[in-house]
């Protein structure tokens, strides 16, 4: 029988949930608390189930359930959900908090529940792509990494610049090393309003002598979705805000013969990879793994996340 997933929220990101899923087969329900945005949506996939709250779609007993809402709200509806057992996929940020996330977490190991995090970039063919590369060993031993997000806007009254871009980075560069950062430094610069960062510059530490660092800003003047990762063999850049969206591998080095340092350098390649819509992927994973053990931005990956955001911001308001 085809799995019934109910979508929590028809907002902006919802209804990229809510189309997504209809055209997978398995868009069961909707929960929105404004009546005239649940009636359009409706109208729009008729055949599907509406609530204003969650506690009806709760009793339901969906097979699976989407949350995109204000994050702030993450944490309260994560706790109903995941008590009753039911399978969560929670959109980033996980909670606002690491000791939320950790209590999701743990309410899911209790009761069975699958609980996955919406970090959607890791389902983006190009970064798995790019993992697929560094796990071959074509680039070598892993020496850093650095990713840039930057753009004129959207700025923020109520978040930072860190908060509201970096969670994708953060959970990429986890992903790409294969482990979660062990040191964290960090400044941050405000200029348009007393509380709120503009810019920040992160440098994190990785097992075996990893290093990465992460430069975010909404006041650039230009649009920049760069990832930059160097070995001891070669070296890949990425940027997925240019209209090409190639990977590039740059094959060349510095090797060390008798002390001297020598540049070594032979042809570049653009790597062909296959071009996939990452939320239609995360979400068909979601979906095929609601019976079985969610192995990409499960819970305990969303709580790392989460502690690296809590960590910058107490770092940097401490500067």
């Amino acid at each position: 029988m085809k799995k019934r997933i109910c979508v929590i929220g028809g907002g902006r990101w919802g209804q990229n949930h809510i189309r997504t899923l209809a055209s997978l087969g398995h868009l069961g329900a909707i929960v929105e608390a404004d009546a005239e945005r649940l009636t359009l949506l409706l109208e729009q996939y008729p055949g599907i189930e509406g609530y204003s709250g969650i506690d009806e779609a709760i009793r339901t007993h969906y097979d699976g359930y989407t949350v995109a809402l204000p994050a702030e709200m993450h944490y309260p509806v994560g706790v109903k959900l995941l008590q009753r057992g039911l399978n969560v996929l929670m959109e980033k940020p996980m909670t606002l908090t690491s000791a939320e996330s950790a209590e999701l977490v743990r309410l899911a190991g209790e009761s069975g529940a699958r609980l996955m995090v919406g970090h959607v970039l890791l389902f983006h063919p190009a970064y798995r792509k790019i993992k697929e590369i560094i796990d071959s060993g074509k680039l070598g031993k892993l020496f850093y990494l650095y990713s840039c997000r930057l753009n004129l806007g959207t700025v923020r009254t109520e978040e930072s610049v860190f908060s509201s871009f970096a969670p994708h980075d953060i959970s990429i560069l986890d992903y790409l090393t294969g482990d979660s950062a062990c040191s964290i430094k960090a400044k941050g610069s405000k200029f348009l309003q007393d509380k709120v960062y503009d810019s920040t510059l992160t440098l994190l530490e990785y097992p075996h002598n990893v290093h990465a660092h992460i430069f975010v800003s909404w006041l650039h003047p230009y649009k920049q979705q760069l990832l930059v990762v160097v070995g001891s063999k070669g070296m890949i850049a990425f940027d997925d805000a240019t209209p090409e969206k190639e990977i590039h591998f740059y094959n060349k080095r510095i090797d060390m013969k008798n002390g001297i340092p020598v540049k070594v350098e032979a042809p570049d390649e653009i790597i062909a990879y296959e071009r996939k819509q990452p939320l239609e992927e995360e979400l068909a994973y979601f979906v095929e793994h609601l019976d079985s053990t969610i192995g990409i931005n499960d819970g305990q990956a969303g709580y790392e996340v989460v502690k690296v955001l809590e960590t910058v911001h107490q770092i940097i308001e401490k500067q």
